[in-house]
């Protein structure tokens, strides 16, 4: 996860992703993992995990 140029972390999972978000100082009544304008999906949604 990049976060403007700095890497957050790489998420595996959507709940990887809820934790990065929380680290980077997101607060929870924000992070829903369709808000577009908090998260650029690439190749994907949150519904896309391999």
């Amino acid at each position: 996860m990049v976060l403007g140029n700095v890497v957050l972390g790489v998420a595996y999972s959507p709940a990887d992703v809820v934790d990065i978000l929380r680290q980077a100082g997101i607060e929870d009544n924000v992070i829903t993992l369709d808000n577009h304008k908090l998260i650029e999906w690439q190749g994907g949604g949150p519904e896309t995990w391999h």
